[in-house]
């Protein structure tokens, strides 16, 4: 993150951040550049290396809030193959991903509640048993209201303008960049999503794919319980990308499990087999 007053350039493989003291950091040790601060300023060249190294760069406005990101045309040598492939999805299997997708996010949220021994839980374990295809009865929906509630009280609104949704919002905005990154490097655009379908939405498909992963965020905020959204909080959300979750047995960065997780679903779709997806858990 960078989030004063500097200037970027590349230099034999480095990311060069000269400010009264200059600092080199390798581009193989960078998964993802955030530049917070409207006072910085990027060279060309060093733009074209970070693309070329699939490195997600996050620009903020003069708030300090996500506005922007830089997204490469082709993410991966056969881009072109996997649009094509991308564009002729079908809807049965759009919705089938989708409800296994949607079920994951209220077991994710019901476990959370449940560690926080929060009856609401029950009632989430309800809504995954009344789970319908493609989440017809809009249990999501449902299990949201009363997840927020029993996690930040009754008047919890997400509208509300407050520290607490600003993290929120801030954490969610992360995701959905790194994952808008996984999907460019493999190969797919982010516009065609698998349930989101908003025409002024161009990161329709992270919408989709990061929802199971918002309960993550949601952990952090509820512990961080901020009553100000500055640069340290932001850093603490941000650092939940180097926590670690259990993924195929295994413990995992959450940024390198995001990248197993996503290639999990396009291989679930494209070879039409739900089972190949691989979700995360927090403990063994």
């Amino acid at each position: 993150m960078i989030s004063s007053s500097a200037k970027l350039d590349y230099q034999m493989g480095y990311l060069v951040v000269r400010r009264d003291v200059t600092t080199k950091i390798h581009l193989s040790e960078i998964s993802m550049l955030m530049i917070e601060s409207t006072a910085v300023s990027l060279t060309a060249s060093l733009l074209c290396e970070l693309v070329k190294h699939k490195i997600k760069v996050i620009f903020c406005d003069e708030k300090r809030n996500p506005s922007s990101e830089l997204q490469p045309y082709y993410g991966s040598h056969d881009t072109s193959i996997k649009v094509r492939k991308q564009m002729k999805w079908e809807d049965a299997d759009r919705k089938t991903i989708w409800t296994e997708i949607v079920r994951e996010k209220i077991e994710k949220q019901a476990e959370f509640l449940e560690e926080l021994e929060k009856k609401e839980a029950a009632m989430l374990r309800e809504y995954i048993t009344q789970m319908e295809y493609g989440d017809a009865t809009n249990r999501e929906g449902h299990a949201a209201k009363v997840y927020f509630n029993a996690l930040f009280g009754i008047g919890f609104s997400r509208s509300e303008d407050n520290p607490r949704n600003a993290a929120l919002n801030y954490g969610y905005s992360i995701f959905l960049s790194a994952i808008n990154r996984e999907i460019a490097a493999n190969g797919y655009i982010t516009q065609i999503g698998l349930f989101h379908d908003n025409m002024f939405n161009p990161f329709n498909l992270a919408s989709d794919l990061m929802e199971p992963w918002r309960v993550l965020i949601d952990r952090k905020v509820f512990r961080m319980r901020p009553e100000v959204f500055e640069h340290e909080q932001k850093m603490q959300v941000l650092d939940v990308l180097n926590d670690e979750v259990i993924l195929g047995g295994k413990r995992e960065v959450v940024n390198n499990a995001l990248k197993i997780y996503c290639r999990s679903v396009f291989d679930a779709i494209e070879e039409r087999d739900i089972s190949l997806i691989r979700f995360y858990k927090n403990e063994l």
